[in-house]
């Protein structure tokens, strides 16, 4: 164990190795269970919440813009950044694959971190994950600026322009809160108790019990009994197996059911509660207890507006400070696109289209865009019902009506 945690060529307490992290940083809850990300994503809420958050994310449109005049703006398609934004951040991951682990990082530990590689002149030319458990963040005696020493195997010290980074929620606005330390002791009991389900049905789905014998048993005898016993009828290929009993040996069950323990209702609360440490809505993860048809579209509509607007607008505007330079914060921003999700039914967005349009917001062409249809020749004029006018201003009177009026 010791070798293996503190193995020359990989692994020290300048540079320690995901191994020794764990080992050194592995806090148990009051349940008995040791609580980490890795350990955590052994529960399965956990895991979808972290999945349907970091996917959700990453899946997005996300762009850089350049604004064009006051209320006008395009892709930065020029622009370098926009190339690693959208397509391949470095040679050796995806977009989404990047934008995935970076979500999943502030999940699970609050914060994302990502060395950023750049040019001669200073442009962004690649970002690189980094493990957030390996990053110590200080701040400078002389300079009073931040400082951010990487241990991932080589000791590095970077300044802010060679980091980008993401924090969760904070209590000091520079380091993000880990869910997962916030939620020990809920995602500890969760652990336990699927441990406990495990090991109940690996036992026939019964509790323990005693062997009751007439005179005291030898040592050899013990242990034939015993070995006998638990070949013959521990765990669930052997359920519902009949036991012979010999010389007057005796058969008591003991503790508790799986009912009086309230052992299903607790895992259904769990599972609630991870959801609600996540922001996640309970029938995205498959609990659909309390979700029917009426209400499941106005819940997806909370989950974007509630659960990842805040994360993407965290996104945002740390690329804004980290990733842009002075100069091009007056022109270029970043922004993701969540009208997808935002869609609803064909009739709701019928309705909406038709309310717009009449009222000359957007263009046939504009209509079309949302819809993923090609645009059509004339069809970025916008039109404007006259049938209203401001009632100060009276209508001209027509051809057949009274002059005299």
């Amino acid at each position: 164990m010791l070798d293996k945690l503190f193995r020359a060529e990989t692994s020290t307490l300048k540079a320690p190795s995901d191994d020794l992290l764990a080992a050194l940083n592995a806090p148990q809850s009051v349940a008995g269970k040791v609580v980490t990300p890795d350990t955590a994503m052994r529960v399965a809420a956990v895991y979808a919440c972290v999945r349907i958050l970091s996917e959700t994310v990453a899946a997005l449109p996300f762009n850089l813009y350049r604004k064009t005049g006051a209320d006008n703006r395009e892709i930065a398609s020029h622009h370098p950044l926009q190339v690693l934004l959208h397509d391949l951040p470095n040679e050796e991951m995806t977009a989404m694959d990047f934008r995935t682990q970076l979500m999943a990082a502030l999940q699970l530990r609050g914060n994302g971190f990502s060395e950023v590689e750049r040019d001669r002149a200073g442009r962004v030319r690649g970002v690189w994950p980094i493990n957030p458990d390996k990053v110590w963040v200080g701040r400078s005696e002389t300079t009073k600026r931040l400082v951010f020493e990487i241990h991932d195997g080589d000791f590095r010290s970077l300044t802010p322009e060679r980091i980008w980074r993401v924090a969760g929620l904070s209590t000091n606005g520079i380091i993000g809160l880990s869910p997962i330390s916030q939620a020990r002791e809920g995602i500890g009991l969760s652990l336990a108790l699927e441990e406990h389900g495990a090991r109940l049905f690996a036992n026939g789905a019964k509790p323990g019990g005693v062997l009751e014998v007439e005179s005291k048993l030898s040592d050899p005898a013990y242990e034939r009994l015993r070995k006998s016993w638990n070949e013959r009828h521990q765990g669930g290929a052997n359920a519902h197996r009949v036991a012979i009993l010999e010389e007057g040996a005796k058969w008591h069950q003991i503790g508790m059911s799986a009912e009086d323990a309230q052992f299903l209702e607790s895992r259904k609360y769990q599972r609630s509660e991870i959801a609600s440490i996540f922001g996640v809505p309970p029938h995205m993860i498959a609990d659909l207890e309390k979700a029917t048809f009426s209400n499941i579209e106005h819940q997806s509509i909370q989950f974007v507006v509630y659960s990842l607007l805040p994360w993407l607008k965290r996104i945002e505007q740390s690329i804004f400070r980290d990733l842009l330079s002075p100069m091009e914060r007056r022109e270029y921003y970043a922004e993701h696109s969540v009208e997808g999700l935002l869609r609803g039914d064909s009739k709701s967005r019928s309705e909406f289209y038709k309310n717009l349009f009449n009222s000359g917001a957007i263009s046939i062409n504009d209509m079309r865009r949302l819809e993923n249809m090609n645009s059509i020749e004339g069809g970025n004029e916008h039109w404007l019902q006259l049938s209203m006018a401001p009632i100060t201003q009276p209508r001209e009177p027509t051809s057949s009506g009274n002059n005299n009026a």
